[in-house]
């Protein structure tokens, strides 16, 4: 069981999904007077560097916020609408350090893992308190694995007249710190073997498996080098034994 931003790909200076997040949001704001008030499009329009700490740090009523302003703007979109807009937000957007779009930022460590782990008959999931959906567009694509392998938050779906629609709910709460297991548990009814992640909201995702390995960003020449939001769990990772991966001591290459 794998985190997404930051351990399979950048997350710096922001989560691509919260970049995407962002400008669908502001769009809708602009278009719409009446939520320019609310949070968090007030937030967003605004510039709100304090609210984008909070983001960038993954606190859970920042990301809660977020998906559930996710889950209204596109209530009443189907799967397909869902994936087609994730899609062009892909092709277009990139990495303003990089100038590469950020599905080439996957790190080829963690795909070299990936098949070490398949060679070895594991099945490979990811969870993250990112958009369960955003992610399944670039699952088979990025990372080799298939769509129902990939967990987090989501959005509620209802069937009528022969198609799935997309409802304003948020399913199951938010998948961050403890409700990375709970996530876990209600799709694959087990708890994992091996688990992998990079920051704090990842420390209940890690105790619970049987290994664990977390990784550290302090790369500044290659990728970013930061500790925000991950001091805590590098405490954890030493009292607890996990392995600590350093991008800038045990990767040859990143990308």
């Amino acid at each position: 069981m794998f985190d997404n931003d930051g351990t399979l790909w950048v997350e710096q200076p922001l989560p691509v999904q919260l970049d995407f997040i962002f400008r669908a949001l502001a769009a809708a704001g602009r278009q719409d007077s009446s939520l320019a008030e609310k949070q968090p499009y007030k937030a967003i329009l605004e510039q709100d560097h304090d609210f984008f700490a909070a983001v960038g740090q993954q606190h859970p009523d920042a990301i809660m916020a977020l998906e559930e302003a996710l889950a209204r703007n596109w209530h009443g979109a189907t799967p397909g609408e869902f994936d087609a807009e994730v899609l062009r937000y892909l092709d277009g957007a990139k990495s303003e350090r990089f100038g590469v779009r950020y599905t080439e930022l996957v790190y080829r460590p963690m795909l070299e893992l990936f098949d070490l782990l398949r060679s070895c008959e594991f099945r490979i999931f990811v969870c993250s308190g990112g958009g369960r959906d955003f992610m399944r567009v670039i699952a088979e694509d990025a990372w080799g694995l298939n769509r129902e392998d990939v967990i987090g938050t989501a959005a509620q779906y209802e069937y009528r007249d022969g198609e799935l629609y997309r409802t304003d709910k948020v399913l199951g709460g938010i998948a961050l710190g403890p409700g990375k297991p709970e996530h876990i548990f209600a799709t694959t009814g087990r708890m994992p073997a091996f688990a992998g992640g990079n920051a704090d909201v990842d420390i209940e995702m890690l105790e619970c498996a049987t290994f664990a390995m977390l990784l550290v960003h302090d790369d500044e020449e290659r990728e970013f080098a930061y500790t925000a939001a991950a001091e805590k769990s590098v405490g954890e990772a030493k009292r607890q034994g996990w392995t600590l991966v350093s991008i800038k001591n045990d990767w040859k290459v990143v990308f």
